[in-house]
């Protein structure tokens, strides 16, 4: 992990803690971090929970431990401690960049599902209102992706409020009229459905879509000219874009169960749009160009685009939206 990547996987811990409703800061638009100065341990540290303690209205050593739990587990770290006033100190794990996209090998579509919430009982009162009624659906769905007991039962449970829209597969299709509802949070108004039956980069239901499609587009013409992504033997990529969408699927676990636990199924549709948009910035470096002659680089950059893919795919499924292989 170089210092850019530490730098973007910490600012992914302030977004989170911040999208979680644990921070009420504005998200800086970078993170510095440097070598520990006296006093200060392990590779590299970062002043950044003491920039946020004022806007906060915390003390930094608070902030400090809320995104060290959200960076203890990220990918090429294998320590935080704090020190002083709330300075971040990071011990590197290197050569573990790998760790995620062995899980998503492992795990597919269920990576992300935990057992988290084993021992919740919810049970959500059924409604006529379409869109509450899809809520429903997609709450139980999220939630017992988390390993929750729920259902949906008539004149009884929990009632799902939300601001009323029509539900319009009938013109729309399943998928567009899904996200419409879906996307924004349930206080908002829905989506206008025009156009998101657009094929263009404007329609965020595209974007995600066509990444997904572009993902395994990837794996065919990699397999046409011999060669197939490197998750046992994955050694990191070698572009700028990699880390990003590498921390962007390190989050994604926590993104399922923070959208399972405050009845989000929007946090998942943004989630996945910055997911798609970082492997369409990727994957133009996946496959080799001219007389170039497939390397180890190139299949790793390949494991990398596949993993995003089946991210893109589970979150999907998770909403009720299909993701074709070819768009």
């Amino acid at each position: 992990m170089t210092p850019a990547d530490l730098s973007l996987t910490v600012l992914h811990a302030v977004r989170r803690a911040v999208d979680e409703g644990v921070l009420r800061v504005e998200v800086p638009p970078r993170v510095k971090v440097e070598r520990p100065r006296p006093g200060g341990v392990g590779d590299y540290a970062s002043s950044v929970a003491l920039r946020l303690a004022r806007p906060a209205g915390r003390d930094a050593r608070d902030v400090a431990v809320i995104l060290r739990e959200r960076l203890r587990e990220a990918p090429g770290i294998r320590a935080v401690d704090i020190t002083g006033p709330g300075f971040l100190n990071f011990t590197l794990d290197s050569g573990d960049e790998g760790r995620v996209l062995r899980e998503i090998e492992r795990t597919g579509l269920a990576y992300g599902h935990s057992t988290a919430l084993v021992g919740t009982r919810v049970r959500f009162r059924a409604s006529v209102e379409p869109r509450a009624a899809l809520l429903g659906e997609a709450y139980a769905r999220l939630m017992r992706a988390q390993g929750a007991d729920t259902d949906i039962s008539e004149g009884e449970g929990e009632r799902i409020t939300a601001l009323p829209a029509p539900y319009r597969p009938d013109t729309l299709g399943t998928d567009a009229a899904r996200w419409a509802l879906l996307r924004p949070a349930a206080h908002d108004r829905a989506l206008p459905g025009a156009p998101l039956l657009v094929q263009h980069e404007r329609n965020p239901l595209f974007r995600v879509r066509y990444a997904h499609s572009r993902a395994r587009a990837l794996v065919r013409n990699a397999a046409q000219l011999g060669f197939t992504p490197a998750y046992d033997a994955y050694e990191g990529t070698d572009t700028d874009e990699a880390p990003h969408l590498l921390a962007l699927l390190g989050d994604h676990p926590a993104v399922l169960l923070v959208a399972a636990r405050h009845r989000a199924p929007d946090r998942v549709a943004r989630h996945l749009e910055a997911v798609a948009d970082a492997l369409l910035a990727y994957q133009h470096t996946v496959l080799p160009l001219g007389d170039e002659k497939p390397s180890v680089a190139h299949r790793s950059r390949l494991a990398l685009a596949e993993a995003a893919g089946t991210v893109l795919a589970g979150g999907l499924s998770l909403l009720g939206i299909s993701a074709p292989d070819q768009i």
